[in-house]
């Protein structure tokens, strides 16, 4: 019987490497979701309006990538990783806590934004050496729209 990456034109090695840049990936958005979460629900002040359905609009969004990313890892054959304890060991950016501010909310989204289009870059450049045009295409989808977010919460600040 044929491994995933055999029907996919992969050889395993390939794929077990992407998988696993994926999963580091996976953990990194689940902490950027969950802060922007807790965004959402904490901001306070003058620009609560605004703010709290931007980081709706944006933990929605970051959702439909978690599911995709998942959807990839099982693609390549792989196990996404699906518990706290996991997503927080295998993420650079860190949970966020009592965060209530809005310049202060929008620096952390811009610094995750920072980290995550990072690990795409270096996706990206994997997934292309190997002709993985699925993962490539996603991560490039991916940056394309985050490079557009990092834009707009720069202006925010005034960047």
């Amino acid at each position: 019987m044929k491994n995933y990456a055999e029907y996919i034109g992969m050889n395993q090695n390939q794929t077990n490497e992407l998988v696993e840049k994926l999963n580091k990936l996976l953990a990194n958005y689940q902490v950027f979701y969950q802060n922007t979460r807790g965004f959402h629900w904490n901001i306070r002040g003058e620009k609560f309006f605004e703010l709290h359905l931007k980081f709706e609009e944006l933990y929605t969004n970051l959702q439909i990538k978690i599911d995709e990313i998942a959807e990839r890892i099982l693609t390549l054959g792989g196990t996404p990783h699906h518990s706290f304890s996991k997503y927080i060991d295998n993420s650079t950016i860190k949970a966020v806590e009592n965060t209530t501010e809005a310049l202060a909310c929008v620096q952390s989204i811009l610094d995750s934004l920072q980290v995550i289009i990072s690990l795409q870059r270096d996706i990206l450049e994997q997934s292309a050496k190997y002709n993985d045009e699925g993962t490539n295409a996603l991560m490039s989808d991916y940056i394309r729209e985050l490079e557009k977010l990092v834009w707009m919460y720069s202006s925010f600040l005034n960047n």
